[in-house]
């Protein structure tokens, strides 16, 4: 099965990237393959620079010569899996065990048992999702009332917390974002192989991951990024001698270590070689040679850097415990004095006492550690949820992270930390006078991921729009024709009236016949624009300029007075936004703050309740919510200040919560996000925001905003929430790393959302406000949409969604006063509310304020030529 039609590289090239590697240069692909050809003399060297590397990363650390293990007990949870690994002897099948899964009871016994061992890791072992395999498996988990094995999991693992104090490291196979949102509350860390990147092990008939769906590498690979995206202290690693190329192997390791670079939660890389087993597919496999191993993990410590914590299993090595250290590793994995290593059983783990002493014996200390990292600990905040920080400090020495060896786990209750209020809570009226105390949060640096890596996924599209004008573009302008034909329109007499002279682009060349066409549509049959077959002409109408852009805005307008009339309507309304402690990172928010960040703050319930009440006292009949993704929030708390709001004033209508705050809120909860939409409705929920969509095209959401909700759990809320009779706005962030045919696919997702439910209320353009953004800080986007692409995007708006979303909002708080009434003669008809206080933009850098009276809505109304109307949150006549 070993792919050996490579001939291997030369002693000279082998020579080449060792000088390098031993200069501290960086390493390509082809010199780090090399690299792993090493033996002899080349090889000694090699170890002896990954050493070298391994050692000023331990100092640095602040624990020189100190190589780390873990105490823990073995849970193998289940044994099933809907996989087909041809190397593995963990996965059976159901009439080879007593029980599909361990009962609650059994996973108890094991880890009461570890923690009187003095064991401090509970290892949770399964199979992936062995349910949608395995008939046994649905039964077992229906008749006992989970919907999932990852269900189960969960509550296994708080089991485990509560009733022993042992902390949960679980390794569940694939993962989704969402599932790992709802499973990083109950631990502390999470672990997957990457194994390899090589695709065709697994896609290839006969290789050792052929018919197993979770051990696709792309697949792998995005589990790896959603960890980080979640902020999970992950282990991952690479297993060799599967089939793999030395050049794929290496592969792995710069996958690995791109992940980390990007999100910086990689707390492990496990290299472990490969043990054939019998009664296995690939028991006459070759195990996977010692010095081959020495030479992997050398090479991994050489690109993944001092930093890196590095570990191999010491019951795979054959006891050759020196070899290894001195290859670079400065971890032993997990060691358990009571179960044995599932996986691979023949092999048993080596006595935490023989451990110590070959590790001594090659001049290191070894010291227990926690399932999660030292760093990982020292940090907390993001990586580490407020309700497992009791259980871990108990176990951890604050000063290093580290294990209190003589520390014996108890059982302490999961469940949420006190409540803290306070911080600068008049951030809402100051940021209008003494603005914000800096212009970036206090670890910039860190919290968004290595910004080089960042930059390198800006799509080149992107990159060419940067604020310029295309060429495309510079070409049709000017060039309308008064040759041209008129166009009637479809929509009413008086429009087509007005439409009769529209001129058209002169079709000399193919850019100006699809600016014709498009404008053409866009007169005829807007919503047309949308469908895949007029694609080029929607993107020619993207590139407006001149006369076309001012055609272009001049037919919006016209379908706009035909879909919803004259009246520029508004709301009075008061946004409250309730926290802006928040770690996810999203890289263009300048909003959010560490907790101890000078101006971070947290309002109570009933601070939040008493805004409400005054916004009802100023005639206020809405009051809009949102807030950061705070840790400390407890999942009650939602629901709470709904009902609080709702106690004070009865009619106000509650506008509430980002489809990102309720699917970590779901998440944190344990629930899915219909039956955690269904108690907020229940607590008197009205609608929600359709914020923290962004750009619905992941591509650009992973630059953007590197933690937040992918595209399609954006879609699964809003689409739950209509369901559900709680409609919600739609919105859309452009002019930073993004570009027109991504604008044209988010309004495709909108439009398919609407012919599904029929929930959004109105669509938002929301130009990005750069002053403090994180992601302009670094360089990396442009400085907000230009005002030519401000009129584009609004005049889009209207003609895409027609027939779909009659409301066209225009922010007043992004684009001023004068550049609202410019949009209101292109196209919208809402200029949203009165606000009250705004804090997310002017923290941003928005210098338009963070209010208006109904006067002055009503001024820019009169100033667009337009009659102004009050209006309900859902576009009724306003009662009061």
């Amino acid at each position: 099965m070993v792919d050996r039609t490579h001939s291997g590289p030369s002693e000279a090239s082998v020579r080449r990237a060792l000088g390098r590697a031993a200069a501290g240069r960086a390493l390509d692909l082809d010199e780090a393959t090399a690299l792993l050809a090493a033996r002899g003399d080349a090889l000694d060297e090699l170890l002896r620079v990954a050493g070298h590397i391994r050692d000023a990363g331990l100092r640095e650390a602040g624990r020189p010569g100190v190589v780390t293990y873990s105490k823990k007990v073995f849970i193998p949870l289940t044994r099933l899996c809907r996989d087909r690994c041809h190397y593995c002897t963990f996965a059976t099948v159901p009439h080879r065990l007593p029980a599909p899964f361990l009962d609650r009871d059994e996973v108890l016994a094991i880890a009461r048992e570890g923690a009187a061992q003095g064991c401090k890791e509970a290892l949770f072992t399964l199979g992936d999702r062995p349910e949608e395999r395995w008939p046994a498996a649905r039964t077992w988990l229906d008749e006992r009332g989970y919907d999932s094995t990852l269900d189960y999991l969960r509550a296994c693992a708080v089991a485990v917390l509560e009733e022993t104090g042992l902390l949960p490291h679980l390794n569940p196979g694939v993962l989704s974002w969402s599932e790992l949102q709802r499973l990083k509350p109950v631990a502390p860390s999470m672990g997957m192989m990457l194994e390899t990147t090589a695709t065709r092990l697994w896609s290839e008939p006969g290789g050792p991951h052929y018919g197993s769906p979770d051990k696709e590498p792309a697949v792998r690979l995005r589990v790896l990024d959603d960890a980080g995206r979640v902020g999970v202290p992950f282990t991952t690693g690479i297993l060799i001698g599967i089939g793999e190329t030395p050049a794929e192997r290496v592969d792995a390791l710069f996958a690995i270590r791109r992940a980390h670079r990007e999100y910086g939660h990689l707390q492990e890389v496990i290299v472990q070689n490969f043990r054939a087993k019998p009664d296995t597919a690939m028991r006459g496999m070759p195990d996977a040679e010692l010095h081959d191993l020495a030479a992997t993990v050398a090479v991994a410590r050489l690109l993944l850097g001092p930093k890196a914590r590095i570990q191999a299993p010491p019951n795979l090595i054959a006891g050759e415990y020196e070899l290894l250290l001195r290859a670079g590793i400065d971890d032993w994995g997990g060691v358990s004095p009571l179960t044995p290593d599932h996986v691979n059983p023949e092999r048993p783990w080596p006595q935490i006492e023989e451990l110590a002493r070959h590790t001594e014996l090659a001049g290191f200390t070894l010291r227990e550690r926690l399932t999660i990292y030292p760093e990982y600990v020292r940090a907390g905040d993001p990586w580490l949820d407020p309700r497992l920080l009791p259980h871990v400090s108990a176990l951890a020495d604050p000063a290093t992270g580290m294990a209190v060896e003589s520390a014996l786990p108890q059982g302490r209750p999961w469940q949420e930390p006190e409540e803290v209020f306070g911080g600068r809570i008049d951030l809402h009226a100051t940021i209008d006078t003494t603005g914000r105390t800096d212009d970036r949060r206090g670890d910039f640096d860190s919290v968004y991921g290595d910004w080089a890596e960042v930059a390198g996924k800006v799509t080149p599209e992107a990159k060419a729009v940067a604020g310029k004008v295309t060429p495309e573009a510079k070409a049709v302008a000017g060039r309308v024709t008064p040759e041209a034909k008129a166009v009637a329109g479809k929509v009413s007499p008086e429009a087509a009236a007005r439409r009769a002279d529209v001129p058209l682009v002169s079709a000399a060349g193919g850019a100006d016949r699809d600016l014709a066409a498009g404008l053409r549509l866009a007169a005829d049959d807007p919503a047309a624009l949308l469908e895949p077959a007029h694609t080029d002409a929607a993107l020619a109408l993207f590139g407006a300029v001149g006369p076309a852009l001012d055609e272009l805005c001049r037919l919006a307008d016209d379908v706009r007075r035909d879909a919803v009339g004259d009246d520029v309507t508004y709301v009075v309304n008061r946004n409250i936004n309730f926290s802006n402690v928040c770690y996810v990172g999203c890289r263009f928010c300048a909003f959010a703050q560490r907790e101890r960040d000078a101006d971070a703050y947290r309002l109570s319930v009933d601070q939040v309740a008493d805004r409400a009440e005054q916004a009802w006292a100023a005639g206020a009949s809405e009051v809009c919510l949102q807030g950061g993704i705070d840790p400390k929030m407890p999942v009650t708390g939602y629901a709470d200040i709904v009902r609080a709001i709702k106690a004070r004033v009865p009619e106000m209508h509650v506008h509430a919560f980002s489809p990102m705050e309720i699917v970590t809120a779901a998440a944190k909860a344990g629930v899915p996000v219909r039956e955690w939409l269904t108690q907020l409705h229940e607590a008197g929920l009205d609608t929600i925001p359709g914020t923290a969509a962004e750009i619905l095209d992941d591509d650009v959401r992973w630059v953007l905003t590197k933690g937040k909700l992918p595209a399609a759990a954006w879609v699964e809320v809003v689409s739950t929430a209509h369901e559900l009779g709680i409609r919600s706005s739609s919105t859309m962030m452009y002019g930073h790393v993004d570009h027109p045919g991504q604008w044209l696919a988010h309004f495709r997702v909108l439009a398919g959302v609407q012919d599904r439910t029929a929930g959004f209320t109105e669509f938002v353009a929301l130009p990005f406000v750069h002053t403090n953004a994180p992601i302009y800080l670094a360089g990396i986007a442009r400085p907000g949409p230009t005002w030519r692409e401000n009129r584009v995007v609004h005049a889009m708006s209207r003609l895409l969604l027609h027939g779909r979303i009659d409301n066209i909002q225009c922010s007043w708080v992004k684009l001023g006063d004068e550049g609202t009434v410019v949009m209101l003669q292109g196209g919208c008809n809402d200029l949203g509310g009165t606000l009250m206080e705004e804090t997310i933009s002017r923290m941003a850098g928005s210098d338009n304020g963070s209010a208006r009276t109904e006067e002055q809505l009503r001024a820019i109304a009169t100033a667009a030529g337009r009659p102004a109307r009050k209006r309900t949150t859902a576009y009724g006549h306003a009662r009061r």
